[in-house]
């Protein structure tokens, strides 16, 4: 039970020495990833940088002690805070420290209502982001986060905006303001750390692009030529407070609250169920991933962090590093830690420019386009629906766009079962299987007496007009009228009131036609009901039957059943049959 609860204590006390060596080197590693990383996604989410050390901290101690992923990095990420920004810039605020506020308090608010979803089990919520959707909005949220950084980038003052038109068009009437050096550190910044990554990934190039970023600024006074600065970094741990703000905006918070608690989750699920594959020695949990990222962000807000969650870019480079455990977490929040203890004067004279090329650099990577080609060719529905989430998001909003694309996915599910696939079967001369009459054209033979169909969905009140009015129109077409409809019902796995109300009156219908309906293939779940709604005596209990083979005997040459037959056509769930 205290396993469940707290996984640290599956892993920790089978510990091995030989798996020391690896969880440090990959702590380091990430650790130091971490720094440059925490402080320029603070900046994306328009806080001081030095929170996104403080982000860095406790989350990532808490995670370990109750994440089910012993390799996920849970921190400051790209994303997340692209989302506070966006949420937080469309409020009315007094200034920086109501904003400090309200982005602490809303780690809290997020935490809880993960926690909440995960206590509830509702871990199965991350399955409504199809990939279309995720890669839309992914797609376009790293755009919108790389130009947001063309404030740094160029030295001047573009308003923020998380509609790419109004950013672009900001942009561009503050461009003859563009101070050059700032351009040339930015610029060659990105060039440094895309050549070093395809020289060797392992390489730290990210601290190495701050640290000589810092060098140069120093030596050469660079901020005397209004190229911006990092300037002073509060140094010292982050201290404890319990988060606050006026809760007449509790209502403002909680659809970015809500949105935020999704998206971080569904981050962290895809990118911990990745690292799982290579893993077998654990199993992912995602009700227990709600609950370890819910407080890692509740305790995170008492200590001054903003939301977080598992990061890509991060998490990855922990695994191919050897992190085998959540020692490598602990690692890493050492250096953190050290970092903000004794390190935070050397960032003093950091240029703005190199944080916004890290951001760039990084999240350009998430933009994907060979999945979208690849939809294009093979499912144009859901490339339509990737594109809308896509432009949603870039023109109306980040909110918007996976809200909208969340609702457009769910709309293309419900078309798709309301007019789902229907088949006419026939049979196959000299076997016994019945197979679809149009991909077995040749082969099917086809009795004009009998009338298979197969529907490939559950019946419910979205298709059970569909399925009568296809089934009369393949009546309506035939010259001569079948003695009977066997419905292959294999497919179907769960039948509602309506549709067992619609499934009555064409019983009826088709009883003074002369017409008998046959089932055949009947699975367990749907026997059930029927039994319990008492269409099994609207039907005709002889009228079920195991197996298509033993419907068609009986239409064309009343063959009987015989009691084992009639027992597992008819039985149900408590392990007795209809009599």
């Amino acid at each position: 039970m205290l396993k469940r609860f707290l996984p640290i204590f599956d892993w920790l006390p089978n510990y091995k020495k030989e798996y020391l060596t690896g969880d440090i080197s990959a702590g380091l590693t990430v650790g130091i990833m971490l720094i440059p990383q925490g402080m320029a996604y603070a900046m994306i989410a328009g806080l001081p940088p030095v929170f996104g050390l403080y982000a860095a901290l406790i989350p990532q101690m808490i995670y370990a002690i109750l994440g089910t992923s012993r390799q996920l990095a849970v921190g400051p990420v790209a994303m997340d805070s692209l989302l506070v920004a966006s949420g937080l810039g469309a409020l009315s605020l007094s200034g920086i420290d109501e904003y400090i506020a309200m982005a602490i308090f809303l780690a809290l608010f997020m935490g809880s209502i993960q926690l909440l979803l995960g206590v509830m089990r509702m871990g199965f919520l991350v399955n409504f982001l199809s990939k279309p959707v995720i890669s839309g909005f992914t797609s376009a949220a790293a755009i919108i986060i790389g130009l947001s950084q063309l404030k740094h980038l160029l030295g001047t003052d573009i308003e923020r905006s998380n509609q790419i038109h109004i950013l672009l068009q900001n942009a561009l009437r503050t461009i003859d303001q563009t101070n050059l050096y700032t351009l040339g550190i930015g610029v060659t910044a990105i060039f440094l750390l895309k050549g070093l990554k395809k020289i060797n990934k392992k390489i730290p190039a990210a601290l190495l692009i701050v640290s000589l970023g810092i060098v140069g600024a120093y030596f050469f006074k660079i901020d005397l030529v209004g190229v911006k600065i990092v300037a002073e970094v509060p140094s010292g741990l982050p201290s404890f407070g319990v988060p606050s703000i006026d809760f007449s905006r509790i209502d403002e918070l909680l659809p970015i609250a809500l949105t935020l608690a999704l998206i971080a989750f569904m981050e962290a699920i895809s990118v911990s169920k990745a690292v799982e594959v290579k893993h077998r020695e654990y199993e992912v949990n995602a009700n227990q991933e709600l609950i370890a990222l819910g407080t890692s962000n509740i305790v995170g807000a008492f200590f001054q962090s903003y939301p977080t969650t598992g990061g890509f870019s991060r998490t990855a480079v922990n695994d191919q590093s050897g992190a085998k455990t959540g020692i490598a977490a602990f690692v890493s929040v050492l250096v953190v830690g050290l970092t903000l203890l004794f390190l935070t004067p050397l960032f003093y004279y950091l240029p703005n420019a190199i944080l916004a090329a890290i951001i760039m650099v990084a999240v350009f990577g998430l933009i994907d386009v060979k999945y979208p080609k690849r939809l294009f060719k093979n499912r144009k529905d859901e490339f339509v629906l990737l594109i809308a989430t896509f432009i949603i998001t870039l023109i109306v909003g980040i909110k918007e766009g996976i809200l909208l694309g969340v609702l457009f996915s769910l709309l293309l599910m419900v078309y798709r079962t309301s007019k789902p696939h229907l088949a006419i079967l026939g049979k196959i001369r000299g076997a016994n299987y019945f197979k679809n009459i149009n991909r077995f054209e040749k082969d099917a033979e086809i009795d004009p007496r009998v009338l298979i169909i197969r529907f490939d969905s559950q019946l419910y009140f979205g298709n059970k007009d569909y399925f009568k009015n296809e089934l009369s129109k393949l009546l309506n077409s035939k010259i001569v009228q079948p003695e009977a409809i066997i419905i292959k019902a294999e497919p179907i796995n769960y039948i509602d009131s309506s549709a067992v109300f619609m499934l009555e009156n064409l019983v009826e219908e088709f009883r003074e036609k002369n017409i008998k309906i046959l089932f055949s293939d009947v699975i367990g779940p749907v026997r059930d009901i029927i039994q319990k709604s008492e269409l099994v005596d609207k039907i005709g209990r002889e009228h079920f039957f195991v197996n298509t083979l033993e419907a068609y005997d009986y239409a064309l040459n009343n063959t009987p059943k015989n009691n084992l037959q009639e027992k597992i056509s008819l039985q149900s769930k408590e392990g007795t049959y209809v009599t």
